[in-house]
């Protein structure tokens, strides 16, 4: 069996498709489905069995092993909104379950691949897995930096590969229950749809009108990595997973503009509550990811956005 947690959130269930794609239907979905729309996610998907994340946390704390064999552990659920300051619900959600399922991979010698988050970074410029480059600025950040922490002292002790992800700005198919953490790409399609026109933010940071810079990556290229790290179970670490390129908001809205053949851009104001707990520049170093053996090349924001909306296009007939 595979377990995906967050299965029926954004990279979980494209993970599971894809797993589908390569005949695999003996997976476990946890999740929590108070938003029903996230079904939506799921409903294409052959899955064993689904459960809900307080049932699932109660049988790893009882260490119940599944009814057999469970090969590894995809962890995508966690509270994800870089604007939640609840510092205990975050810590609970995305730090302890995490270190919960860790120890339970540990006793039954599963495969734990696990998402970390390129926001531990911070406000630097320096974007390689490093402790020295790592100054988380929000209460998210800071749950994905403490527990890569813990994987750093941990790992060295345990034979069984824990691989951690930090994701950069992941965009792609069923990611639209997010609401407002929607990927920008989500955002300025249903912009252009409704009025003709993308919003961007204002200049800050020394940066131009929409000129912040991201690492934007579209999720086919995050799930191949994930099921290239499955199959290869004797590579451990954390690791960026960001195409190693940045490019600006503008560059995304155009794309958009593109795909459509229509729209235009305007700028607002940028928001006072994401003052200082703002990422305007994020560039993976994938070195670390190409050393250890993986090798396919990453779309580009005009190739993923023009894969992406494709797709939606086709859902919606």
């Amino acid at each position: 069996m595979i377990i995906i947690t967050g299965g029926a959130g954004f990279i979980g269930s494209n993970i599971a498709k894809a797993l589908n794609n390569r005949g695999e239907t003996n997976i476990l979905i946890v999740d929590n489905l108070v938003k029903g729309k996230k079904m939506l996610n799921i409903n294409d998907l052959d899955i064993a069995d689904y459960m809900g994340k307080e049932a699932f946390l109660e049988r790893i704390q009882s260490d119940d092993d599944f009814g057999g064999k469970v090969q590894a552990i995809f962890h995508q659920g966690a509270c994800s909104a870089t604007t939640e300051w609840n510092g205990k619900f975050i810590m609970e959600n995305n730090y302890d379950y995490t270190k919960s399922l860790l120890h339970w991979c540990d006793r039954h010698k599963a495969q734990y691949l696990y998402a970390s988050s390129a926001s531990v970074y911070g406000a630097g410029s320096v974007f390689k897995e490093a402790r020295q480059n790592e100054l988380p600025i929000n209460m998210y950040a800071y749950s994905k930096f403490q527990f890569d922490q813990y994987i750093r002292r941990f790992k060295p002790q345990v034979p069984q590969q824990i691989v951690g992800f930090r994701y950069f700005n992941v965009y792609g198919p069923r990611e639209q229950h997010k609401g407002t953490m929607s990927s920008t790409a989500f955002h300025f399609h249903n912009q252009i749809n409704e009025t003709g026109v993308a919003k961007l933010f204002a200049g800050i940071d020394g940066y131009d009108n929409g000129e912040q810079r991201r690492d934007f990556i579209y999720i086919d290229d995050i799930v191949d990595v994930n099921l290239w790290f499955l199959d290869h179970p004797e590579q451990s670490g954390i690791f960026n997973l960001g195409t190693g390129r940045s490019e600006s908001f503008n560059d995304m809205a155009k794309a958009v503009i593109k795909w459509h053949g229509k729209g235009k851009i305007d700028y607002i104001p940028f928001p006072d509550h994401l003052k200082g707990a703002y990422q305007s520049f994020t560039q993976a170093d994938i070195t670390h990811l190409r050393e250890s053996g993986y090798r396919k090349a990453f779309r580009t924001v005009e190739d993923g956005v023009r894969c992406y909306l494709d797709a939606m296009t086709r859902d919606s007939k």
